[in-house]
Order: structure tokens, then C-alpha cells, then sequence
């Protein structure tokens, strides 16, 4: 069998579907936009090469061998055009076996969001398809929001009393390098991926209380304030800031309330639960 590509080889996700194929013992070509990092952090494990989705030139040499693809769009191009020149590459190498799209959940009902036009990308090239569609990362409370708990002790998310079933980003690598690992069971396929509950983020705010031996708050902004704060305050890209208050009014809607047994169907286990991920990542809020 030949080689899985993983692009965005250095974030959240990426990482983890590499871990994870590493350890099912597939041929792995890591693939992101500092070679250096890489290196440091896959050392002789993985093919390192460099990527670029906005550079065809790229391309070639980090597709050599590869029929396999993980596709993880980089929060900074807010256009889907900006991916469809890759996609017409591997329409060209006629040899794919899966290509596994890192999406979003309940994404196939709303063409707003770039996952969308993403996805159809993929589909109308006519290669075999398995689009992961998760529900929101935990990794957003350790990650992007760790500023306020940390700092404030509150939680600073434009949704109101809405349910989020979160997920932990290390369970959809996981089950994403299952699907890369045993292509021909998973073609043409599309896995909403959540977490074991769906909570609001008054008790995501009380777990961490618990956990974290201090009072948190859910400060429940209104969205335009919501942005103004991470854009003007905080001094997050605007583009970016834009796009995720976009997939927070989504969730004001109640798209990211439902739970899934996909996650156990596959893996035979249950996901991790938001309390979990809290215990393993105590020192991020310290």
C-alpha cells in the first residue's frame, strides 16, 4: 500500500491523525508550511516535506508515493478556491484511494460555511471520499479561549444557553487514521463525529470550576461584541475572528447540540468526555 499524506501536520488534529497512523504502522508523509518543526517534531518517524496549498509547486514531491489523503483546510484561507487547485491534483493522480476531509458537523445541510463548497470540491473531482465532520473541538477551550479562563476566569463564547456536543481533537485523529488505514471500508462516506454529551457552556464553566478549583464564568456575549473583543482586544485576525463568530451563530441555532454514536460505531469505544479532557489538561488553565 502506499504512502497517507497529512496536511497540517503541526496542528491540533493533524498531529493526532499522524500519531495515530504512525501507530497503525502506515508509510506517513507529514506536510506543512515550516520544515523545521517538522523535523523536530516527527524526527525519522514520517516523511517530512514541505506544503503549501497556495503553491502548486509544491505539490508533486509531497504527493510522490502518497495515495492517501488527510485534508485539513488552514483557518487562514477563508476562501475554499483557495483549496481547489490541490483537489484538481489529486483528481490528476488518478490513483487515490481516500481522501478524508477535515469538515464540520451538520456542514452538508449549510452552504455558508468554506466546508461546504470544500466538500462538493472533492466529490465532483470524483475521488473517494470520507469527510470527518466533528463537532466543536475541546481543544477551543485549551486553545483559543485559554486566554480568559486563565487570565479571568471566564469564558468568553457568543452562544447563549446553546448545547455543543465537544469532542476531544485527539479522538477525531484517532478514528481519522482508522479510516486511512482501511480505505476501502469507509469510501464515499460522511462520519458526524461528537463527543458522549452535549452541555452549554454554563456547565463547560462549572466542570472547570470543579476541576480547576476556582470560579469560572460563562460571560455570554452578545455576537457583535464577541468580535469586537477578539479582534479589537485580543488582536485575532479579522478574517478569522469573522469566520468564527459565523460557526458560533450556528451554534446559537442549535446545529452543534446533537450527539452521535459514529465515534463508538467505528472505534468500538466510547470518545472522551469534556470532563476528561479537563482532568488531562489542568496545567493549560493554571
Amino acid at each position: 500500500m502506499g504512502k497517507v499524506m497529512v496536511t497540517g501536520a503541526l496542528g491540533n488534529v493533524g498531529g493526532y491523525v499522524a500519531k495515530y497512523l504512525i501507530q497503525n504502522e502506515q508509510d506517513v508523509v507529514v506536510a506543512d508550511i515550516n520544515l523545521d518543526a517538522l523535523k523536530q517534531k516527527y524526527g525519522d518517524t514520517a516523511k517530512v516535506v514541505l506544503f503549501d496549498f497556495t503553491d502548486s509547486k509544491t505539490f508533486a514531491k509531497a504527493l510522490d508515493e502518497v495515495n492517501r489523503v488527510f485534508i485539513m483546510r488552514p483557518p487562514h484561507l477563508g476562501k475554499p478556491e483557495d483549496l481547489k487547485p490541490f483537489v484538481e491534483a489529486l483528481k490528476a493522480k488518478k490513483d487515490i484511494q481516500l481522501v478524508s476531509f477535515l469538515s464540520l458537523i451538520g456542514v452538508e445541510n449549510n452552504p455558508v460555511p468554506p466546508h461546504h463548497k470544500i466538500e462538493k470540491y472533492i466529490e465532483q473531482a470524483g475521488l473517494p471520499y470520507c469527510h470527518i465532520r466533528p463537532s466543536f473541538f475541546m481543544q477551543n477551550i485549551s486553545g483559543i479561549h485559554a486566554f480568559e479562563i486563565k487570565h479571568f476566569n471566564r469564558i468568553v463564547v457568543p452562544v447563549c444557553k446553546a448545547l455543543t456536543s465537544f469532542i476531544d481533537a485527539e479522538d477525531i485523529g484517532e478514528i481519522t487514521a482508522k479510516v486511512l488505514s482501511e480505505p476501502e471500508k469507509h469510501q464515499n462516506r460522511g462520519y458526524s463525529i461528537t463527543g458522549p454529551e452535549a452541555i452549554d457552556y454554563y456547565e463547560a464553566a462549572n466542570i472547570l470550576s470543579e476541576e480547576l478549583g476556582r470560579k469560572i464564568e460563562y460571560a455570554n456575549p452578545k455576537p457583535s461584541l464577541a468580535k469586537k473583543y477578539w479582534i479589537n482586544i485580543r488582536g485575532l485576525d479579522k478574517e478569522y475572528s469573522t469566520v468564527m463568530g459565523m460557526l458560533y451563530m450556528m451554534t446559537r441555532m442549535g446545529t452543534a447540540k446533537k450527539v452521535t454514536s459514529t465515534f463508538e460505531d467505528v472505534m468500538g469505544k466510547k470518545p472522551q468526555s469534556f470532563r476528561q479532557f479537563v482532568k488531562k489538561n489542568v496545567s493549560v488553565w493554571k
